[in-house]
């Protein structure tokens, strides 16, 4: 039994299904992306998408689409489904009477007297996406032809009619492939079968038309190249597979049925956790990095990766070795940003926090701090003053970053160049980072490294700095809370998310008291059933959903948006004021997600969500954030459910 699924009348009603997208994705990075009916609605919609190496890794989409088509007794019937313009043509998503999800994506169609399935699967560990045919109801044998819908470009970009591809394919074993340009893989398009058959008829596709593009203010239109179509004869109860990857591959129905068989079956919402925290954690040729998002979020980024590592490891699995591979890896790849230079100055030194739950998990404290202890002092060195350009140690001990025309924070949106939401000067939570990894830095030192040494001594001195002038600099009596940030104007007052951090840093910062009352500003004016708001709805800039044009949606993005992963530091800060009479709130603040999960990514959670109820889901269909924190509060409730037995 599915875990999700969808009737007739939501499928083929298109308002509905087009805001629904299959995403599969596996640990090579490949991903296999479109909408619940299978027609294209945005530039990183297709069949295959596969990181490519000679482009440096970046993803970049083959196989955009495949249409089938049925005839019987000589009359056709299409099962395709795109737009051109705006029309739809042709519009197979009528003859759609079932789909289910998890394990695997099942679409069942009914022609007629035909009742035809095509179930879709993305091979684990290799760039391959498979789907099987099964004719199972028919008066009469069927010939079925498929269509492959060719792109070859990256998944941020659109393609055009080209007279310079190389629109020649080649014969291989039960099929064909190709490659439109140097540099890529090949498509290896393949059967389980020998005697399907390729006709040539080459051709391209003009104006195929992508809406959530066109919705949003994009480039949405382009032209894909169809080489011809592979044919064959069924008859009920045949399955036909086919196979398209980078490889040429043999044995495909065995390898297509053992996937299947080995798919552990979806029965609750933590498997679905799982699955993801699983996903996200990218191995290819042994190099383990975050997925930060499908389909289109990066690899191997630094706030992603360390704000997500401990939910998607130590709170998944508990896998202590894979945390340090994929913090060894991160550091590894991103010297510069750690010591020398960043855009998100806030990042480097979350490294202590991360660190901190690490040890809190389990982890030996001074095996930890002889792996990562110079590293931790090198961040904290490299912003004493005329070491960093964007950043630097005042006299009171604060971290100022500024930068012209630029967002120096996790809150790094851009309209027309220029940062919606800059926050240049003293960052209440950069400075509470700060303040902790200092501390953390100081403990280790002192009981495992040089405690007279002069990282000791000069560190002291700072941290001694930082906590006399916290806050005094960010505290306002009037108000009741902590501001967001200081520049040379003063204290700037909005009621936004990052005061939280303050509150859940083991070394405090500010009285109890006054983090009771921000604690309370932040749960009247911020919680919502869908995560954290990123703006009060009380200040005059606060947009309640995120839709519309590019620049609606910027404005939107940290002005009003909710982020799930912002859960995770408020859960913890709550059971750490309220104990276990939060577990009912932490319970409730998590149940909604599940109740979307037919919702925008079928399955996945979403990156961010409107402001405003109903609380629809936006941005990355499947979000390495989310998860992560979604797990991280499902750890806290088990664990406090257990204190209290």
């Amino acid at each position: 039994m599915a875990y999700i699924k969808f009737n007739k009348s939501e499928l083929v009603n298109l308002s509905y299904s087009l805001k629904r997208e299959i995403i599969l994705a596996n640990k090579t990075g490949a991903y296999c992306n479109t909408s619940i009916v299978t027609c294209n609605t945005r530039r990183y919609h297709g069949l295959l998408a596969v990181p490519v190496d000679a482009f440096g890794g970046k993803v970049h989409l083959l196989l955009s689409s495949l249409d089938e088509s049925l005839e019987l007794r000589g009359k056709k019937f299409n099962l395709g489904i795109h737009r051109y313009g705006n029309i739809y043509e042709p519009r197979g998503h009528k003859y759609i009477v079932d789909f289910e999800a998890d394990p695997v994506t099942k679409v069942v169609y009914k022609v007629g007297e035909i009742y035809f399935s095509k179930t879709i699967l993305l091979v684990p560990n290799s760039d391959r996406v498979m789907i099987r045919f099964d004719l199972l109801e028919s008066p009469d044998s069927v010939n079925l032809t498929l269509r492959p819908f060719l792109a070859f470009r990256d998944i941020h970009a659109l393609t055009c009619e080209n007279p310079d591809a190389n629109t020649e394919g080649w014969e291989i074993p039960n099929g064909m492939a190709f490659n439109l340009y140097d540099g890529f893989p090949d498509l290896n398009m393949q059967f389980n079968r020998k005697d399907v058959k390729f006709i040539s008829e080459p051709s391209w596709y003009k104006n195929i038309t992508y809406s959530d593009e066109a919705r949003r203010g994009f480039p949405c239109q382009e032209d894909l190249f169809v080489p011809g179509y592979f044919e064959t004869s069924m008859k009920v109860g045949d399955s036909i597979i086919f196979s398209a990857g980078v490889d040429v591959v043999t044995g495909i129905k065995r390898k297509f049925d053992s996937i299947v068989s080995g798919e552990g079956e979806i029965t609750n919402n933590r498997d679905l956790l799982l699955h993801w925290a699983d996903i996200m954690k990218r191995n290819r040729k042994g190099h383990k990095m975050i997925t930060a998002g499908f389909s289109w979020l990066g690899t191997g980024l630094l706030r992603e990766t360390l704000f997500a590592l401990p939910g998607l490891t130590l709170y998944a699995d508990g896998n202590k070795n894979e945390f340090e591979e994929i913090l060894d890896n991160l550091i590894a790849d991103n010297q510069e940003r750690l010591f020398h230079r960043t855009t998100q100055v806030e990042s480097p030194l979350f490294l202590g926090q991360l660190l901190e739950r690490y040890i809190d998990f389990g982890a030996d404290p001074k095996a930890v701090w002889d792996k990562y202890g110079s590293t931790v002092k090198g961040i904290l060195e490299s912003y004493l003053p005329g070491k960093r350009a964007e950043v630097a140690m005042q006299p009171n001990g604060l971290l100022w970053a500024q930068a012209d025309r630029k967002a120096l924070t996790w809150m790094n949106a851009y309209i027309d160049g220029y940062p919606v939401t800059e926050r240049a000067g003293y960052q209440v939570e950069t400075n509470a980072f700060w303040y902790e990894t200092i501390c953390f830095a100081l403990g280790m030192e002192e009981k495992f490294g040089n405690k007279n040494g002069g990282f000791v001594k000069e560190f002291s001195k700072i941290a001694e700095l930082v906590k006399r002038n916290y806050q005094n600099t960010f505290w306002n009596k009037d108000a009741g809370y902590l501001a967001d940030y200081v520049d040379n104007d003063g204290q700037h007052l909005e009621v936004r998310p990052n005061m939280l951090f303050t509150l859940a840093c083991q070394h405090p910062l500010v009285e109890d008291e006054i983090a009771e009352m921000c604690l309370n500003i932040i749960s009247k004016e911020l919680v919502t059933s869908r995560g954290i708001r990123t703006l009060s709805p009380r200040h005059s800039e606060y947009q309640s959903v995120y839709e519309g044009s590019q620049r609606e949606r910027d404005l939107s993005y940290h002005n009003g948006s909710t982020r799930p992963s912002l859960l995770a530091p408020y859960a913890e800060v709550c059971f750490k004021f309220a104990g276990e009479s939060f577990l009912s709130r932490a319970e409730w603040l998590v149940k909604g997600f599940y109740q979307d999960l037919n919702k925008h990514g079928v399955g996945a959670f979403a990156e961010l969500y409107d402001g405003d109820p109903p609380h629809e889901p936006h941005g990355a269909i499947a979000s390495a954030l989310s998860t992560a924190a979604l797990l991280y509060v499902d750890y806290l409730i088990e664990k406090y459910k257990e204190d209290r037995k």
